[in-house]
């Protein structure tokens, strides 16, 4: 059995989960990535049988149609949640004097964003058209680029708020909101038909890649990282 040497350290199990979760996520996006692309279609059914009936409930209920544009045009919307990155940035760098750590989550996000602008392109997904449309939206489907910033966003910020310790009970509010609009914001983007579901899995699956990323980079290159194998260092403020 091959023992550990300082040739060959071993890291913080909090590092080993997540190169893990990223290998699950990465094979998870390119699998759907490639299903998409080449319009597998038994994934088209699925995506067209949710999506009809979906439109059905938009159109009948324009209550929650009414609803869902108002979350997902103003509350959920990308431009919000990159707001709220920017934000949270400035605060990092004004109050807690963490330059590296804002400049990692701003770099982070407009990565993400770059890569789903891309992916659009490769793709090029037509996005699903009705006679009696109750909302519209623009450019390629795949992935959701609404479901990819919420991900994301939420993420990194969940991230952010357990590296530097905050009160338990602060922190599942947080998870709670984080979760609510992480999933929400995908419902929405269905029911209004503008995604097909797929689009949605997508951006998730995309958004939760980035993150883990961009946590495992942060804990690699920041300054007074220690290297693998030495005392963890995950859960101390920068």
């Amino acid at each position: 059995m091959h023992s550990p040497t300082v040739d060959s350290p071993t890291r913080p199990p909090q590092q080993r989960v997540l190169v893990r979760s990223a290998g699950v996520l990465a094979v998870c996006s390119v699998l759907l990535l490639t299903l998409v692309a080449t319009r597998w279609q038994p994934l088209i059914t699925v995506d067209g049988g949710i999506s009809r009936t979906t439109h059905r409930w938009a159109v009948d209920e324009t209550g929650i149609t009414r609803t869902c544009r108002i979350l997902t045009d103003w509350v959920w919307d990308p431009w919000t949640m990159r707001a709220l990155c920017a934000a949270v940035a400035v605060w990092l760098a004004w109050r807690l004097a963490a330059w590296w750590t804002a400049v990692w989550l701003a770099v982070t996000c407009a990565l993400g964003n770059l890569l789903q602008q891309l992916l659009k392109a490769a793709v090029d997904r037509p996005r699903p058209v009705w006679p009696d449309p109750v909302d519209s939206a623009h450019y390629a489907a795949f992935p959701s680029g609404h479901a990819m910033t919420a991900t994301l966003v939420c993420g990194l910020l969940l991230w952010l708020l357990h590296h530097h310790g905050v009160a338990r009970a602060l922190f599942r509010t947080a998870l709670a909101v984080a979760v609510v609009s992480v999933a929400g914001v995908g419902l929405t983007r269905v029911w209004l038909g503008v995604h097909w579901p797929s689009d949605v899995v997508g951006g998730w699956l995309l958004g939760a890649l980035v993150v883990v990323l961009a946590v495992l980079a942060h804990a690699r290159w920041r300054p007074g990282a220690r290297p693998s194998g030495a005392a963890d260092t995950w859960d101390r403020p920068s």
